[in-house]
């Protein structure tokens, strides 16, 4: 079962590609909201991660359950607890959590971020219910929002220092997650969900540069002078403490555990970062 607000179309598409839409459900909040789902012939039920009645409901009679981690920051390890236990409750025989990618997110720079995963995966092993730990690294596709709109004319202004992180993109780890969902043997399994190559922001600006012809530099300034610069911008107090954050965990090397099992998972190599970059700024 997977969560409608997160469930990627990729991953549904890939899903559908490896069983039938019979043996799929979503869950949404608004039934109608997924009716995109339904015209595809899957299974839509009703359930809140806040709601442990609606979830135990929802969860009768599924087997493996996606539970991706939620973007209400409102309490998220207590919603992830409730999935958690419905599904257990409910007869659940798996259940698949999209946690992170990092040395040791009980104490990383990004704060609560990371450490709701943390909670939450600790939780889950704790739980007696069979599971697997697909620990993502960053999304290549946030790298935009980090180096901003104004790229090409200002260049990158992001505090990550020489840090390194291997990026790979939201299709990539949605094959994975598929691929884990409809096949056998990864029961009690965590998996590295990150690329064969690590990245620095440096070079970021190299990939644009040759992408798109113009030069594009790269300055890490202090965090301080960061925080500044963003709070001058008008950004949102809760992006300027996010973006830090996650800066400072690259620039302390957080994110490059070493480890990535993402291409034996897909079974191929992973979208380099320059391919995915040249999609966005290519044309």
């Amino acid at each position: 079962m997977l969560p409608d607000t997160l469930a990627r179309p990729r991953l549904l598409t890939y899903l559908l590609e490896k069983i039938p839409a019979s043996q799929i459900a979503v869950l949404a909040r608004d039934a109608q909201k997924a009716q995109h789902f339904a015209d595809k012939g899957v299974t839509v039920r009703t359930g809140d991660y806040h709601n442990f009645d609606s979830l135990q409901t929802a969860f009768e009679g599924v087997d493996k359950v996606l539970l991706v981690s939620s973007n209400d920051f409102n309490d998220r390890f207590g919603q992830h607890k409730n999935v958690i236990d419905a599904a257990k409750a409910a007869g659940a025989t798996l259940l698949a959590y999209t946690s992170i990618e990092e040395k040791d997110p009980h104490n990383s720079a990004t704060g609560i971020l990371a450490k709701d995963h943390a909670l939450t995966a600790d939780y889950l092993k704790e739980s007696g219910l069979p599971y697997v730990l697909l620990n993502n690294s960053l999304y290549a596709d946030v790298v935009p929002m980090f180096i901003g709109e104004q790229v090409l004319e200002n260049g990158i202004f992001f505090p990550a220092g020489e840090g390194r992180v291997p990026f790979a993109t939201r299709e990539d780890m949605a094959l994975a997650a598929a691929v884990v969902l409809t096949s056998e043997g990864h029961e009690n399994e965590e998996y590295a969900i990150a690329n064969d190559e690590t990245y620095s922001f440096a070079d970021v600006a190299q990939y644009i540069s040759e992408i798109t012809g113009k030069e594009i530099t790269y300055t890490s300034p202090e965090a301080a002078v960061y925080k500044q610069a963003l709070e001058s911008a008008g950004v949102p107090e809760m992006f300027i403490w996010m973006l830090g954050g996650f800066a400072q965990a690259i620039k302390d090397g957080e994110l490059e555990t070493g480890e990535a099992d993402l291409s034996k998972l897909i079974g191929k190599k992973p979208t380099t970062l320059k391919e995915y970059l040249t999609g966005v700024y290519g044309s």
